[in-house]
């Protein structure tokens, strides 16, 4: 909030994270209490929000030190990323990642390396709530690529393959989603950007949207720290045994050519 002069009066306008502007109307006993209620909830939450990041800062270094953590750093700053841009809600991480947020809340390591080696991560777009998800990326007038951007700037979208996003390293994003149902967009963009990635149909990606949700802080070797959401544990296995059980070792094919069976 700020005091505005214009035409001999002053005004008291609040500005809103997309810098938006709204006048709360001409200076008076009313609005200069609303200014210094604002101002006291300001400068308290700022030695708040100090106090956190030092804390922040002294587990960074334990988690370090104490080699507690080994998810990819890059996957840490996207999840932190959607954090920021408030969309981690309308995804979950499924596939080999998943086993990072596994592995931190029981407190054990996956001994098998293999089991970890990926150069992608996929998410899951809960297309459920896509009016939901466009309203948010609205009000920031961004796409996902430009998110994606704000962690790695040589993030773009694999011309042969739009629905996956890859930066100069070779590591990938994959946007998956349920099968469309009714009248669901085939194919489904994103956001109305027009280099915007797609998000490719997956097979019984139903089944794991429905699945009881699981989410868990992880950490990189670095120290950092992320909340990833995924499914929980046992609708994992239980897609896992899914998997095996296929004739066909490659049950996660879409239409648009996407095999997760690499991955998950």
């Amino acid at each position: 909030m700020y005091w505005k002069s214009q035409s001999g009066r002053d005004y008291l306008i609040r500005t809103s994270v997309n810098n938006t502007q709204k006048s709360l109307g001409v200076r008076s006993e009313q609005t200069e209490e609303t200014y210094r209620r604002f101002i006291d909830r300001k400068s308290a939450t700022e030695e708040r929000l100090g106090q956190l990041q030092k804390t922040m800062l002294k587990h960074q270094r334990l988690n370090r030190a104490l080699f507690v953590g080994r998810t990819p750093q890059i996957v840490i700053e996207l999840l932190n990323q959607s954090t920021k841009d408030d969309i981690a809600e309308h995804f979950i991480v499924i596939g080999t990642h998943a086993l990072y947020a596994y592995e931190s809340a029981s407190g054990v390591r996956i001994s098998e390396t293999d089991a970890l080696a990926t150069r992608d991560v996929d998410l899951l777009w809960d297309t459920r709530k896509r009016l939901s998800f466009g309203a948010s990326m609205e009000l920031h007038k961004s796409s996902m690529l430009q998110i994606l951007r704000k962690v790695d700037k040589s993030f773009s979208v694999r011309p042969d393959q739009l629905f996956t996003v890859v930066n100069n390293e070779g590591f990938e994003v994959d946007f998956i989603r349920r099968e469309a149902k009714g009248r669901d967009p085939r194919p489904l963009k994103l956001t109305n950007n027009e280099d915007e990635v797609r998000a490719t149909e997956a097979k019984r990606a139903e089944a794991l949207l429905s699945a009881p949700k699981f989410s868990a802080m992880v950490v990189s070797a670095s120290g950092h720290m992320a909340r990833m959401n995924t499914v929980a544990p046992t609708s994992f296995a239980s897609f896992k045994l899914w998997m095996a059980e296929q004739k066909n070792p490659r049950p996660f094919k879409a239409k648009s050519g996407f095999d997760a069976s690499k991955n998950c």
